[in-house]
């Protein structure tokens, strides 16, 4: 009977220089250093303790520790190098005293090993982050190493520098990345960085090449994020210009570089702080003794009804009547419409941009709802209010950016004032649709919920102009909308019944409803998906992506670094996990790695580990779809209830169906609350048939 196979040895093949390769058995129990002999020893080599072993793969060049030994499977080929303390130290000889040459080539290698955490430890303790300041901005911060603030003013300047400058496409990336990081991370970074480069700088690299276009957008923001709230408006007036805007449109968003996750990215943080700005005056109630608020609620009274030639002779009641027509909730005193927060005093400043821009609408507007019977009449000044809020709502405003948030709306790019300017559209919309609804004042709320439903749906397919979302609410009339309602209503009525039949038929068909989701999830996590990377801080890497699939055997999650757009296979992952070495699955704040984040947590999951070197495998999802599928698919692993309100949303809209399908002979036919009574027993059981 032959002998049982060690499975703490592996069959490998290691390479060195000039020297002929060595086919060996690697032993996971035997230490490092003594194979390392072994392997010297084989080439006749001296020194062995300035030797190391390093894996020989495309994606992973890292040197292997007693921590990443288990990733040796067999087949594996490695390469015998100098060890990170002997290389680092060469790199540094060659930096201070080598040739041009010989100090680019290492500075190549610097960035090429800059990445393995067991050589950046190495060269950061023999004083060699000193040099690399001044040389070359590698891989090292990611670590978290160290802080940004080790950096010095004349490193930010020459950096600076080069984004003043013309440079090649690389040399700018890295320079506006490098500031970037330096204003975000840095506790003095900003303020050097806000006084050494200009904003018509950044603005001319929009016009440069996709990679520079995105560093220039992620500088801005982070200028935009740390800058007080006065610069912050300083900043946003001047991108709101028609050149900055039309480089915007031209070089961005009509050419596709919008297109990317990290432009989209940052594009909607751009227009995330940029509408941030009107939280102030959302969020302030109009004060009695506000005289500049008076007067704009004056203007808004002689823009609409002066012209009618009456104005000069109007006393105190001729104001209170104007204002009822205005639509106030409070014509003797108008100023209390506006203590309400939100919107606060952002409505009133839409309602008078709408009268100073557009006179002649607004007075169209005024009239024609002053004109109607009082019940009918569409109220101005009260659905202007309820608008401002419905859409500071739907646009956040004032809410964070999110590190995940990719969604934004072209057309906030494409006018100097973007808010006031749909408010505008919508407020015209209002009054059509409140005709169409021939609604009167108890209606309100339902003529706001209406609206409400034609902003969401009109901007869901992100109009690139103004002009094309006011094209796409004129379609989405009340009609339309109450058919879209009636159909979803009628649908979601067909698959809900509380018949006590149904009941039961739910309950015998539930399990295999379940067991089709999980093979949906398992399916899911077999195709993979491409997940951002993020720091040992918690914070967002750009441009790093990772990707994780589940093998089809439902054994091994294998997962590995991968850039934006590409799907690895299996084989092409580098890295492997056995699902039965994972103890417990982690959400939310409950993961380490996002403990202290105020955002992105509610994305986060861990996969938390046992009998492996890694204590957690740390991932952040793109979002809720994705965060729900494989936090189902990781639970079905685990013969655990999946619980994400996705598959109770599966199970609800399966059921509905397979129920449906089941009753389609039954069709026509009303079923009862409760089965039919069943009929006495008969008084003799003495039956027969006349055949004759």
């Amino acid at each position: 009977m032959p002998g049982m196979k060690d499975t703490n040895i592996v069959k490998i093949a290691v390479e060195m220089t000039d020297q002929v390769p060595q086919l060996i058995e690697f032993n996971q129990k035997q230490p490092l250093a003594g194979i390392i002999q072994e392997l010297c020893n084989g080439w006749n080599l001296t020194d062995p303790d300035q030797y190391a072993l390093q894996f020989n793969e495309n994606n992973n060049r890292n040197y292997i520790t007693e921590k990443n030994r288990n990733e040796i499977k067999n087949g594996s080929v490695l390469r015998l190098q100098y060890s990170p303390s002997k290389t680092a130290q060469d790199i540094l000889h060659k930096l201070n005293l080598g040739s041009p040459e010989e100090k680019g080539q290492a500075l190549q290698k610097l960035s090429n090993l800059s990445a393995d955490m067991t050589f950046a430890l190495d060269f950061i303790n023999k004083q060699g982050l000193a040099l690399i300041i001044r040389q070359i901005e590698g891989e090292l911060m990611e670590h978290g190493i160290v802080s940004w603030d080790i950096l010095e003013g004349n490193f930010i300047s020459r950096v600076a520098g080069l984004v003043n400058t013309t440079q090649e496409s690389q040399v700018t990336q890295a320079a506006l990345s490098i500031l970037e990081n330096v204003v975000l991370n840095s506790s003095e970074g900003y303020g050097q960085v806000e006084r050494e480069v200009p904003l018509s700088s950044l603005i001319t690299h929009l016009q440069a090449a996709p990679v520079v276009q995105q560093n220039a957008v992620a500088l801005i923001n982070a200028l935009l994020l740390k800058a007080d709230v006065v610069k912050r408006r300083a900043v946003a007036s001047t991108l709101a210009s028609k050149q900055v805007r039309t480089a915007i449109q031209n070089n961005i968003l009509q050419t596709g570089a919008a297109e990317g996750a990290e432009m989209a990215h940052q594009l909607y943080v751009l227009q995330t702080l940029t509408l941030g700005l009107l939280e102030q005056r959302m969020m302030t109630k109009m004060d009695p003794q506000d005289q500049d608020g008076h007067d704009k609620i004056k203007e808004l009274r002689r823009i609409a009804f002066d012209g009618e030639g009456a104005g000069g002779t109007r006393g105190p009641s001729g104001f209170t009547r104007d204002y009822k027509k205005l639509g106030f909730k409070n014509d003797i005193n108008p100023a209390l419409d506006f203590i309400e927060t939100p919107p606060g005093l952002l409505a009133l400043d839409c309602m008078i941009y709408f009268a100073r821009t557009y006179p002649d609408s607004y007075t169209k507007l005024v009239l024609e709802n002053s004109c109607r019977a009082d019940e009918h009449e569409c109220p101005f000044g009260r659905a202007s209010v309820e608008l401002v809020r419905i859409l500071c709502d739907l646009l956040a405003i004032g809410e964070s950016p999110s590190e995940q948030g990719q969604s934004f709306q072209p057309l906030f790019f494409t006018h100097d004032h973007p808010f006031e300017e749909c408010f505008c559209i919508c407020i015209m919309l209002l009054n059509k649709t409140w005709k169409e609804m021939r609604a009167t004042a108890e209606d309100f709320g339902k003529v706001a919920s209406v609206v409400r439903e034609q902003i969401v749906r009109a901007l869901a397919v992100s109009p690139p102009s103004l002009d094309q979302l006011k094209a796409r609410l004129q379609v989405l009339t009340y009609s339309e909308i109450t058919a879209l309602w009636q159909q979803e209503r009628t649908s979601r009525e067909e698959w809900e019944s509380h018949a006590r039949p149904i009941v039961e038929l739910r309950e015998q068909i539930t399990p295999e409803i379940l067991a089709l989701i999980k093979q949906q999830r398992l399916a899911f996590l077999v195709e993979g998906t491409r997940f951002t990377k993020y720091s040992a801080r918690g914070q967002r890497i750009k441009d790093k992506f990772w990707y994780m699939r589940l093998s089809p055997n439902h054994k091994v999650l294998h997962y590995g670094d991968c850039d934006e757009k590409s799907a690895p296979t299996i084989e092409e992952l580098g890295s492997k996990l056995a699902v039965s070495d994972i103890r417990a699955l982690l959400v939310g704040r409950d993961c380490t790695h996002m403990r202290g984040r105020k955002s992105s947590h509610h994305l986060a999951f861990s996969l938390a580990l046992e009998g492996v070197d890694l204590q957690s495998l740390d991932c952040v999802a793109p979002d809720e779809l994705t965060l729900a599928y494989w936090t189902d698919g990781i639970n079905a692993l685990l013969g655990q209830r999946m619980q994400s309100r996705e598959t109770e949303k599966d199970l609800d809209t399966l059921l509905s169906m397979e129920i449906k399908l089941r009753l389609l002979d039954a069709e026509g036919v009303t079923i009862p609350q409760d089965p039919p009574p069943i009929p006495p027993d008969p008084a003799h059981y003495q039956f027969c048939y006349d055949l004759k």
